[in-house]
Parts: structure tokens; C-alpha cells; sequence
């Protein structure tokens, strides 16, 4: 006697099923992107178009909530949104096959078009989201019984038409679509390799800088938590647009100096290698700091004076502003009054003595002392044109002020936690006043007097400075504030403001429990 096969029950796999087809739609556009090397799959687009388009409170938001990893927040948030509608669509696809395909294709479209949204965009760009969401509509048919006429069947016996296939086609349609949606992603990502430029930085030598700023041993004051003098490059804080860390190859890398220029000029890397290297300690900092907040670091930069190069191409007399773009086509404003008066303004190649993090510019970025980052430091740069400030900036339009000096800074760092013992405590943080110098850092104790504390040695006004105060901490609750003036003499402003549109001040305080 023949059993007949048992019919799939309806809205009871559709979730799985569209779960599946997302997979394998990621899994086939992962392996298109692979085949060039500016190729990126659905996600990296739709969240580089976040990026580009959310309004400045949300990115403000997302910077304050995950400082650093924000990316990795975009793109996770990226991930559960699709997989939350792809599995509303599988379900949808158990009684409505038509609706739901249809709901995928927009998915794609959506995605291509995000991927053409993007200063650096090709027609390629949609490739991977429109060659993928039609993977991902194959895939969910399938899972639902569809097949093309020529592999069309009977309906088993025992089967119900309009049901879908049976539990056991489902599954075996289910593990070879998800083997191939491995296969697919992992092809994707091996090409992808191609084009990673890890091994390249590893094997770069790069020559010594013959004009070098020592480090002072007086640096660190050597309190327990205080951060270091020099930011360890794993540490240095990153904020930039690029969801993708751009791969640039120094052997490809070329740097064009044009626009109000007398000559226009293109150098390889092996010819900004020739030229005289310096190498200075420099702190930068993230406009969108929050006071106290740690997107601030202290490293020492080596690379060729970017006053020079402008002189040699002959500025013209009018030309106001630096417009700067990096591979990815972010661009940046820089003020040419402070390129050329005379501060350690660098096309940067070394940080803390290796080559450039990949994910801090590699192979090469722009180090600018006294500005913020978003109009100063642009990362894996590849055009410099000299224009006025007509043109805007990539930040500009989203509410950020065309020229932005760093404003003056002082942070507590320690004691870390809130609870204290009475006694002697070391009070302790960093100060930065870029391009001026810091000359005193005071603290108050409640209500108290300021007291000046004690400051580490600087090799000059562009690098942060410790400082240290000893505290005789008497028990009950207690809040330290801490305020720095700056080498010509002006007071940290005491008057709180946010982030936008020119940076954060205000003094901070932090609040301890002494017992």
C-alpha cells in the first residue's frame, strides 16, 4: 500500500523560508561585489545611505550611544531589519506567492538605488543588490513550490494543491538553498581578498623622518588609569562615513593637487616617500566629543610638510579653502590660512611608528593641529583642490560650521569609579588646547577654591597634556570640576553647549562617594 506524502501545513515554515531567500539573496551579491574591487553587497550600501541621509540628531545620537562602533551598530541594525521583513514576507508568500516576490524585488530595487546614492557610484553599484534580491525571489518560489515548466510535476498524491511542496521537498530545497548561500558568500568574500592591502602595509618599510619631535619622559606621570601620553593605535578612537574600510594599495595611490593652482601637480607614494619627512606628536579630536567623552587621542604622526607641496604648486592668492577627498568620496574643507602659517600640517604616512592603520588611512591621510577632524584630517586622500568656500564640504550642509578650530578641553579620568577611601587620592585626567598650548589646569572640590595642578611635559602645543591633582578626600559625597586655559591665557568656557555645529564645551565634573 502507498503512503501518501504528508502536505506541508501552511504558515508554519514561511518564516524559514524567507529567512532562506534573504540569505541566499546576501549570500549571491556578496560573490557579485567580489568581482571589482569598489564592488559592495546590499547592506554596506543601504547603510551607507543611512549615513549619507539621516538627519544630524539621529547620527549625534549614534555617535553618543556607540561612540566607536557605530558601524557595527549600523550594520547589525541593517541585518535585523531585513531579516525581520524577510520573514513577514515568507509568511506572506504561504497564501500570497505573487505579493510577497513582488515585496523582495522592492527590497532589491531599494538597495540598488542606495547603492547609486553614493559620490563614487557606477552603474556596477546596483549590480550586486538587483543580481542578489533576483537570487533571493528564486529562491523563496522555490521554497513554495514553484518550479520552471521544464522541471514541472504532477501534484503528489496525497499533496494539496496551493499548499506549497511537501516537508520533505521543503527541506531538501531548504539545505541545498542554504549550502548555496554559503557557497555563494564565502566565493564573495575570497575574491574580496584580492583587493585587502594587509599584506601590502605589513611588508612596507618606510624611511626615517630626519626632522623628529622627541617624545618628553615627562610625559606620563605614571598615575595608575590615567591613559597614556602617546594613544596606542588600537586604542585611537575612529569616526568617519566609510562603512567599508577602503583597501588602496600604495603601488595604485595617487594624490592630485589641482584647482586654484599655478601648476597642477600628481605625486605616486613612491614620490611623497621622497620628499622630507617630519614626524610630530598631534591630538585630534572628534567634533562630536562630548565633554569628558573619549573620542580624543594623542599619537605621533610622520609625513611630508603639506605647505611645501601647496607652495611648490603655487597657490593663488584667493584660494581659501582646501577641498579634500578621500577614495570613498567623502570630502573635507580645510582653511589654506592654516595649512600655510607655518603649523606641522602633514600628508601622514606612520602613526606611533608603523605604517597607517588601514582603517585610519592607509596609505595615506591628512593630519591638520588645531582643527576638528571633519575639517582637517581627511583619511585615504586622494585629491586636493584649491578653491574658495563657495564649495561645501561633505559635513557643511548637514549643520556643521565651515571652519572649526579645536576648542579648549580638560577631562578627569581618575578615579575611575565613583566610590573612593579617604585619604590622599590622585585626581587625574588629560588637557588639550591644540595649536595653543594648555599653560594651567585647575580643580575644584565642591564649592572650594581652584587649585592648580600638577602638568607632564609636552613636546609642544599640539599634543594633549596630563595633569594631576592630589586630593586629601574627607568622607561623604563629593564633585570634582576641572577647567584648563590655554596658552594664550583664555578660560576653558565654562558655559555648557553641545556637539553641533562647532564642537562641545564646558567644564567637567564627576561626582564621588568618599567612606
Amino acid at each position: 500500500m502507498e503512503t501518501a506524502t504528508r502536505p506541508l501545513p501552511p504558515r508554519r515554515y514561511g518564516a524559514v523560508a524567507g529567512l532562506l531567500s534573504l540569505a541566499v539573496g546576501l549570500g549571491v551579491a556578496q560573490l557579485v561585489a567580489g568581482f571589482w574591487a569598489g564592488g559592495k553587497n546590499p547592506v554596506v550600501g543601504m547603510g551607507e545611505w543611512i549615513i549619507d541621509h539621516v538627519p544630524r540628531s539621529v547620527k549625534d545620537w549614534a555617535i553618543r550611544t556607540f561612540a566607536t562602533n557605530d558601524k557595527l551598530a549600523l550594520i547589525v541594525g541593517t541585518l535585523v531589519i531585513l531579516v525581520l521583513v524577510s520573514m513577514w514576507l515568507g509568511r506572506i508568500a504561504e497564501r500570497r506567492l505573487a505579493v510577497a516576490l513582488a515585496g523582495v524585488a522592492v527590497i532589491a530595487v531599494v538597495g540598488a538605488l542606495a547603492s547609486l546614492d553614493h559620490a563614487r557610484a557606477t552603474w556596477a553599484s546596483a549590480l550586486p543588490a538587483l543580481v542578489g534580491g533576483g537570487a533571493a525571489v528564486f529562491a523563496l518560489a522555490w521554497l513554495n513550490g514553484w518550479r520552471p515548466a521544464a522541471l514541472a510535476v504532477s501534484t503528489p498524491r496525497g499533496a494539496t494543491a496551493g499548499m506549497g511542496p511537501d516537508r520533505r521537498s521543503f527541506f531538501v530545497s531548504a539545505a541545498a538553498i542554504a549550502a548555496g548561500a554559503a557557497v555563494a558568500g564565502g566565493l564573495g568574500q575570497a575574491l574580496r581578498r584580492r583587493y585587502a592591502v594587509a599584506g601590502q602595509r605589513a611588508d612596507l618599510v618606510l624611511p626615517p623622518a630626519p626632522d623628529t619631535e622627541a617624545v618628553p619622559s615627562g610625559g606620563n606621570l605614571g598615575i595608575a588609569g590615567q591613559p597614556p601620553f602617546i594613544t596606542p593605535n588600537s586604542d585611537f578612537y575612529r569616526i568617519d562615513t566609510a562603512l567599508l574600510v577602503p583597501q588602496v594599495s600604495p603601488d595604485h595611490w595617487r594624490l592630485k593637487v589641482h584647482g586654484m593652482v599655478d601648476h597642477e601637480l600628481e605625486l605616486s607614494f613612491a614620490d611623497l616617500l621622497k620628499r622630507p619627512l617630519i614626524e610630530r606628536d598631534v591630538t585630534l579630536s572628534c567634533v562630536s566629543n562630548e565633554v569628558g567623552g573619549n573620542l580624543v587621542g594623542n599619537a605621533v604622526w610622520r609625513g611630508a610638510r603639506l605647505d611645501d607641496l601647496l607652495r611648490e604648486a603655487g597657490v593663488h592668492p584667493d584660494a581659501t579653502q582646501l577641498f579634500s577627498t578621500s577614495v570613498d568620496g567623502f570630502t573635507c574643507g580645510t582653511p589654506v590660512a592654516a595649512v600655510m602659517d607655518g603649523r606641522d600640517a602633514m600628508l601622514v604616512v606612520a602613526m606611533n611608528g608603523e605604517p597607517l592603520p588601514i582603517k585610519h588611512g592607509f596609505p595615506v591621510r591628512m593630519v591638520v593641529p588645531g582643527l576638528y577632524g571633519y575639517v582637517s584630517a581627511t583619511k585615504w586622500v586622494e585629491d586636493l583642490k584649491l578653491t574658495t568656500w563657495d564649495e561645501q564640504a561633505y559635513w557643511v550642509p548637514r549643520g556643521w560650521d565651515q571652519q572649526a578650530p579645536v576648542k579648549t578641553e580638560s577631562r578627569i579620568d581618575v578615579p575611575r569609579g565613583d566610590q573612593v577611601d579617604p585619604g590622599r587620592v590622585a585626581v587625574a585626567g588629560v588637557a588639550w588646547a591644540v595649536h595653543r598650548g594648555v599653560s594651567k589646569v585647575e580643580v575644584q572640590i565642591d564649592d572650594g577654591p581652584w587649585q592648580v595642578a600638577r602638568l607632564g611635559a609636552v613636546p609642544s602645543v599640539d599634543s594633549w597634556v596630563q595633569w594631576v591633582y592630589e586630593w586629601d578626600a574627607t568622607r561623604g559625597d563629593h564633585v570634582v570640576t576641572v577647567r584648563a586655559t590655554d596658552g594664550k591665557g583664555v578660560l576653558q568656557p565654562e558655559e555648557p553647549a553641545p556637539p553641533p555645529p562647532n564642537g562641545a564645551q564646558g567644564w567637567h565634573q564627576r561626582g564621588y562617594r568618599v567612606g
